[in-house]
């Protein structure tokens, strides 16, 4: 396997934190689908970029999947709510779910280090995950209309999914490239 370049990391990363504040301040001002929009070119670029974009796109449609009926169900359990992006009552909004397709872009790059390391990927979940909610709420993308369930829930929550998400990169890494071997 040939390693990632720092400057692949690196781009990774700040192409996440793109796609991240154009899709939660897109929501909190209205215009859901403007980060939709740049979350869309930044997981095709992605997909565009790896060795192997069927396996990273059967990676990212089950993180998508996982993602969406997650954050749906704090919905639906009236824990938290979207102002903005909902076309299903009850449902994640379309924006969250671009948001999980760009959470699966790093995975298999930025991330790649948590593979292997489940106890950490769960503690880093439990904390990072509630956090992101958080400032996302903060911002006004995201109304707690339960805090303290929804907070409690999304620690749990995401210590479980983390490990899980890693777990499921490990099998679908289309970043990896083999070495030939020597003739």
């Amino acid at each position: 396997m040939i390693s990632q370049s720092k400057g692949q990391l690196f781009l990774n990363v700040a192409l996440f934190q793109l796609g991240w504040f154009a899709c939660v301040l897109g929501a909190a001002h209205g215009y859901p689908w403007a980060g939709t929009l740049i979350v869309t070119a930044v997981v095709a670029w992605h997909l565009w970029s790896v060795p192997h974009p069927a396996v990273e796109g059967s990676l990212m449609a089950q993180v998508v999947l996982i993602g969406t009926v997650w954050d749906s169900l704090l919905v639906w359990l009236g824990w938290i709510s979207y102002p903005t992006g909902t076309l299903l009552a009850g449902a994640a909004p379309y924006w969250i779910v671009a948001l999980w397709a760009l959470f699966a872009t790093a995975l298999n790059v930025s991330m790649r280090w948590l593979k292997g390391r489940l106890w950490l990927a769960a503690a880093l979940g439990a904390m990072c995950g509630p956090l992101s909610y958080w400032a996302a709420a903060r911002l006004g993308a995201v109304v707690f209309t339960q805090p303290g369930h929804a907070l409690v829930a999304l620690a749990v929550g995401w210590s479980v999914l983390m490990p899980a998400l890693m777990l499921l990169s490990q099998h679908y890494d289309g970043t990896v490239v083999a070495k030939e071997l020597a003739s």
